[in-house]
């Protein structure tokens, strides 16, 4: 087929979607169809729709087809696009926050001007921290069942930063790591920019197919594994300790470096061990206060086996030289009088208030949750489209993330998830209620 002839038809396709001369969610002819309509190759006729679905307008869908997109949908809409339009409902992205956290800011603040050496703190710091800043970090860490030496721990701009060191010292372009199907997106997009191959261990209800990841790790050279067994973003699970054995089996078999991510790990009492405890020679641990305490509050923590510790530090000075003084030192000081316990405790009854405030707005609505987080994750019938309904409910007010953003394979569920902890709990009801309306339209 000519060239000129090819782009019109590309171009043809993309004023009618542009137009709405094809409304979203319509099912375009098959590429075959289209071949034979238009005495295409078809070779010639899977381009057009490559083409289409580069520019945003439409998504081919393994086994149902090819169909328009929402495209007044911000493309990903999900957790990384935190710009939420005023007067919408924010169930896309958490930042959960109990009334009086500002005064207890207003607080410290007052206390680390009244006390200390405040001109230390206007100077560099070491690395990976102030010695008795890592070592308040261990003993924080030692709540959550991971008992580490403060060497090991090294202190980071929040829990993302903890994830792009550790990504950026032990792994290099090309490696290969294996992670959920459907993940934490800024993972994603750290692999993404680091220029790693990232590939899709199929989910369960119960957590990872870890058979799977078995065979994997025997037929691709697989470098690492990405974890989140407590309180998975954004399925929900706990993994079990058979579960995580296994798991540290597998890595060990097949020499592979463990990144766990616990973000959300404060949520769930009584969790098993962490994955660094199982198999704490390979085992880096990466968490932060921007869920239990405030987002705001940009310090995270890295416990690692002593002999990474060096590229890990080495690194943090390449991408941030050092947490600033004077957010490190307010996290410590709450950790060591409680602040960090007291607000952890509330928030996990906040979340588990939450989640049965949803379980009754939503009841009869299938969707999977954890009844201790801070979001949940709602599967959507078979002919329904989660561009569609995300925008339906942008139109109600309602702003929610779609499974694009967390998603690793090519198949792309259609599916939402909620955060439940951005809103008051009024405001969360009355978003909850649109959501089921908008359902059972």
């Amino acid at each position: 087929m000519p060239r000129a002839r090819y782009k019109s038809l590309v171009d043809t396709f993309a004023e009618d979607i542009r137009s709405a001369k094809l409304a979203p969610g319509t099912r375009l002819p098959t590429h075959r169809q289209l071949a034979a309509d238009h005495g295409l190759a078809l070779a010639t006729a899977s381009r057009v729709y490559s083409e289409l679905e580069a520019m945003g307008l439409v998504s081919g869908e393994t086994g149902r087809g090819t169909f328009v997109r929402e495209i007044w949908l911000p493309p990903g809409q999900g957790s990384g696009q935190m710009s939420v339009a005023k007067g919408l409902l924010d169930l896309n992205f958490n930042y959960p926050s109990l009334p009086g956290q500002a005064e207890l800011l207003r607080s410290a603040l007052r206390q680390l001007a009244l006390s200390g050496d405040l001109e230390a703190l206007l100077r560099y710091q070491p690395h990976a921290g102030r010695l008795h800043e890592r070592a308040a970090f261990a003993r924080h860490l030692l709540s959550r069942g991971l008992g580490v030496e403060a060497e090991q721990v090294l202190v980071v701009n929040g829990a993302q930063h903890g994830l792009a060191v550790t990504m950026m010292a032990l792994l290099k372009p090309g490696d290969v790591i294996a992670v959920d199907a459907l993940t934490y997106s800024g993972f994603k997009v750290l692999a993404e920019t680091l220029h790693l191959e990232i590939v899709a261990i199929p989910v369960t209800p119960y957590g990872p197919d870890l058979a799977f990841l078995q065979r994997l790790c025997r037929q691709r050279p697989v470098r690492a594994v990405y974890s989140i067994p407590t309180l998975h973003n954004p399925l929900g699970w706990v993994m079990s300790l058979a579960q995580r054995e296994q798991l540290a089996g597998i890595a060990r078999h097949h020499h592979l470096l463990i990144i766990e991510d616990a973000a959300y790990a404060f949520l769930v009492e009584d969790a098993p061990p962490p994955l660094a405890t199982i198999a704490p020679e390979r085992t880096v641990y990466v968490g932060g206060l921007s869920k239990s305490v405030a987002t705001g509050l940009r310090v995270g923590f890295v416990a690692a086996p002593e002999v990474w510790v060096k590229a890990l530090e080495r690194t943090i000075m390449a991408t941030a030289w050092n947490v600033p003084g004077v957010m490190s030192a307010i996290a410590v000081a709450w950790i060591e009088d409680g602040t960090v316990a007291q607000l952890e405790a509330q928030k996990r009854q906040d979340a588990q208030a939450r989640q049965a405030l949803a379980a009754q707005v939503l009841k009869g609505v299938n969707y999977i949750s954890h009844p201790s987080s801070y979001f949940l994750w709602l599967p959507l019938g078979e002919d329904a489209r989660a561009d569609q309904v995300a925008m339906t409910l942008q139109r109600e007010g309602v702003s929610v993330s779609t499974a694009e953003p967390f998603a690793v394979s090519a198949h792309v569920p259609h599916a939402l998830r909620l955060a439940l902890g951005s809103v008051s709990t009024a405001a969360l009801r009355e978003a909850l209620v649109k959501v089921r309306t908008v359902l059972h339209g």
